[in-house]
C-alpha cells in the first residue's frame, strides 16, 4: 500500500515519535514522508519527499508564542499554494501527526485523512481539560489538521483510541543513572530569563538545552548548550530530574525514565493546558510560569523525591498495524465539502467559518 506519513515540524516531540513509527510502516509499505514548520532541531534519518512552510508557531522568549513572529512567518497565499499542490490522491491512505498541508489537502478534496498525534487525545471528550476552557485555543486545535478518523496518544489510556505514548527506542535503551544534575528545556523562554531563575536556586547543577544558544556555555554550576538528541537523552538519562513545558514527548519520557517531573505550560497553548492538567492529576507538580517569584517552588521540588510512577509498554508497531488495518478497505473518501475550494479567499473565509463554529 502507498502511505503518505505527513508530521507537523515546530517543536520536536513529533519527530522524535516518527523516528519509531516510520520503520514500522517501511515494513509492510511504500511511504512517502512530508514535514512542514521550521522549529525543530532534532535529526531526522529518513528521506523526506515534501518538505513545506506549513502553518507552525514561532516560540518566544517569556513563555508563550511569539505572535508577531507567527504572523509574519506564515503566508496564506503559501499555505494553499502547498495544500493545492500536494497530490494526496495518488496515495492508498494518508496519515497524518498533526500536519496541517496534507491534513487540509485531504478535507479539500473528499480524501479519508488520518489522525495519529497527541493533539486528537487532547480534543477527546474522556481527556482531562481546564474547567475555564480557552474557546479559541480549543477551536483553533481541533481546525489545524482536521481529520476524518482520529487516535491518539496521551500520558494515560483515556479512552478506547487513546494509547499510552510512543517512547524512542533510543530512550527505552538508554543507561538510567542519577549524575546529580537536573536537565532543563523550556524553549518559550530566552537564556537570560532561565539564568536569572536558577541562580536563585543554590549550588545545584543545571544543564539547560537552549533554542537561543548555538554554542555550549559554561557558567560554572550552570551549563547551557544548543539542542542535539544524543546529548539531550544522554542528559534526561542521567540527570536527577527535569523541568520542561507541558507538552508531550518530553514528560513521557522523563516519567518513562523514572526522572523527576516539573513542567511550566506555555501561555496561550490550549494543548499545553490540558496537558497541564493531566500531569498535576498524575502527581507531577506544575509552575504557571518561570520567573524569580517561583525560585522556592523550584528549591522544594529538589529537595523532594517525587517520581511518578508509569507503565508505557512498547506496542508501537501493534498500534500502527492495527489501525492501518482497520482502515484497508476503506482508504479513499469520505464525505467531504461541497466541492473543492479553488480561490485562496474562499479557504480563508471557509476555515474561519469552521473555527467560528465552535463559539
Amino acid at each position: 500500500m502507498k502511505i503518505l506519513y505527513a508530521i507537523q515540524g515546530t517543536g520536536n516531540g513529533h519527530l522524535s515519535r516518527a523516528r519509531d513509527i516510520v520503520p514500522v510502516l517501511n515494513k509492510n509499505h511504500e511511504v512517502d514522508l512530508l514535514i512542514s514548520g521550521s522549529q525543530a532541531e532534532v535529526d531526522f534519518p529518513f528521506q523526506v519527499k515534501y518538505r513545506f512552510n506549513g502553518l507552525g508557531f514561532i516560540f518566544g522568549a517569556n513563555g508563550g508564542i511569539d505572535l508577531v513572529k507567527t504572523y509574519k512567518k506564515n503566508y496564506i497565499k503559501v499555505l494553499f499554494s502547498e495544500i493545492n499542490s500536494l497530490p494526496v490522491h495518488e496515495y492508498d491512505l494518508v496519515i497524518n501527526d498533526f500536519e496541517p498541508v496534507s491534513a487540509w489537502a485531504c478535507y479539500l478534496g473528499g480524501i479519508n485523512c488520518i489522525s495519529i498525534s497527541h493533539q486528537a487525545a487532547v480534543l477527546n471528550k474522556n481527556a482531562p481539560q481546564p474547567k475555564d476552557t480557552d474557546i479559541i485555543g480549543k477551536a483553533i486545535l481541533k481546525n489545524y489538521a482536521p481529520a476524518q478518523s482520529k487516535y491518539g496518544f496521551h500520558f494515560k489510556p483515556y479512552d478506547d483510541n487513546i494509547f499510552t505514548p510512543v517512547i524512542r527506542k533510543q530512550v527505552r535503551e538508554a543507561v538510567t543513572t542519577d549524575n546529580g544534575h537536573y536537565t532543563v528545556y523550556l524553549p518559550a523562554y530566552d537564556d537570560q530569563r532561565i539564568l536569572k531563575v536558577l541562580k536563585l536556586c543554590g549550588d545545584t547543577r543545571w544543564q539547560v538545552f537552549s533554542k537561543h544558544n548555538r554554542i555550549k556555555a559554561d557558567l560554572g554550576n550552570i551549563t547551557i548548550e544548543p539542542i542535539k538528541n544524543d546529548e539531550f537523552i544522554a542528559s534526561l538519562a542521567t540527570s536527577n530530574g527535569i523541568i520542561c513545558g507541558a507538552g508531550f514527548e518530553t514528560p513521557a519520557e522523563a516519567m518513562y525514565l523514572r526522572k523527576k517531573l516539573l513542567v511550566i505550560p506555555m501561555k496561550g497553548q490550549y494543548e499545553q493546558q490540558c496537558n497541564a492538567i493531566a500531569l498535576k492529576e498524575m502527581g507531577v507538580p506544575v509552575l504557571k510560569s518561570f520567573k524569580a517569584a517561583n525560585a522556592g517552588k523550584i528549591i522544594n521540588w529538589i529537595e523532594k523525591d517525587n517520581i511518578v510512577e508509569v507503565d508505557y509498554p512498547d506496542q508501537t508497531e501493534e498500534i500502527i498495524n492495527k489501525i492501518i488495518a482497520g482502515h484497508v478497505s476503506n482508504v479513499t473518501n469520505f464525505p467531504g465539502p461541497s466541492g473543492k475550494i479553488y480561490t485562496v479567499e474562499k479557504f480563508r473565509n471557509h476555515l474561519l467559518k469552521k473555527i467560528v463554529a465552535h463559539f
